[in-house]
């Protein structure tokens, strides 16, 4: 039996961050720009502060300018406000983000909301939603955006495909539908209330899984030859009894994947799929961001 094609996204996020480098030279060059990215962490979680040094990282590698604030996890909301709002004026910087999630006394609607909509580079505030929405500019979820840039490298154009999309999440599942609408696909949003959620995806040329749920998705769920994308991380013991006493672990997406991948045309893995386009996608967001608060792009 055919297997899938596996979308390595770990190589595509590679060749976009060396482009998004060399258009940062570019930038820097010719205008005097250097692309600044704020990050705010709240707390002390621990997966929370590994993605934010990566974050550091690989901003850095790029040639842009990178910083990160943290904060105790009992900050009170005004201080976190204030320190948005402090680095909503700062002119070195163009992106910005609170790595979510934070602690339960804090709202994350209101943090989202005294964001700059020029600087909100993980596209949550209701300006760039909306912009979204009506097919106008927008800074976009980077996860979306990732996932929109493997399946159009791998499928060409999508105009037509019926994609269903399964979350509905601000941060993926809501974007992620409006940007295989952009595409001229047939979307279906699907969620934990929908009626014969295994029926629906079977009708998919396009399947993005993006719920947080363990193998969920079982490879009967799958159209032969549809293209699968696996945006779920779950962390669980390793197999190995004596690494899983130690303490490893092992990382599996939302859907089976040895069971999809004998039925799928593609498929991302998990880890090295969807999970590097992310970053790499938030350096192009950065990078974008810079050039039209300097009135260098539309």
């Amino acid at each position: 039996m055919t297997q899938a094609t596996i979308i390595d996204g770990k190589a595509f996020a590679a060749a976009l961050r060396e482009q998004v480098a060399r258009d940062v030279t570019v930038l820097k060059a010719a205008h005097g720009v250097t692309p600044g990215l704020a990050v705010v962490l709240v707390g002390e979680d621990p997966a929370s502060e590994v993605y934010v040094r990566n974050k550091g990282e690989q901003t850095n590698a790029a040639g842009m300018y990178s910083e990160t604030h943290k904060l105790p996890a009992d900050a009170s909301e005004a201080d976190v406000l204030a320190l948005v709002g402090k680095l909503n004026a700062d002119p070195a910087i163009h992106g910005l983000l609170v790595q979510f999630p934070v602690p339960d006394h804090l709202s994350q609607a209101r943090i989202v909301a005294a964001i700059s909509p020029d600087k909100d580079v993980d596209g949550l505030t209701v300006t760039n939603a909306g912009r979204l929405a009506s097919g106008l500019p927008a800074l976009t979820s980077c996860t979306p955006v990732g996932c929109m840039l493997l399946l159009k490298d791998v499928l060409g154009d999508l105009t037509g495909k019926h994609a269903v999309v399964i979350g509905r999440s601000n941060l993926m599942g809501k974007p992620m539908a409006q940007l295989l609408l952009a595409a001229d696909c047939t979307v279906t949003i699907a969620h934990s209330r929908s009626r014969d959620l295994a029926g629906l995806c079977r009708q998919a040329d396009i399947l993005v899984a993006a719920v947080g749920r363990q193998e969920m998705v079982r490879g009967d769920w799958i159209k032969p030859g549809a293209a699968v994308i696996d945006v779920g991380i779950t962390r669980l013991p390793s197999r190995d009894p004596e690494r899983a006493a130690a303490g490893k672990t092992r990382l599996v997406g939302d859907v089976a994947f040895d069971e999809a991948k004998a039925i799928a045309g593609w498929i991302t893995p998990v880890p090295g799929g969807v999970g590097p386009m992310t970053i790499a996608c938030l350096l192009q967001n950065t990078l974008t961001a810079a050039r039209r608060i300097h009135g260098l792009e539309a």
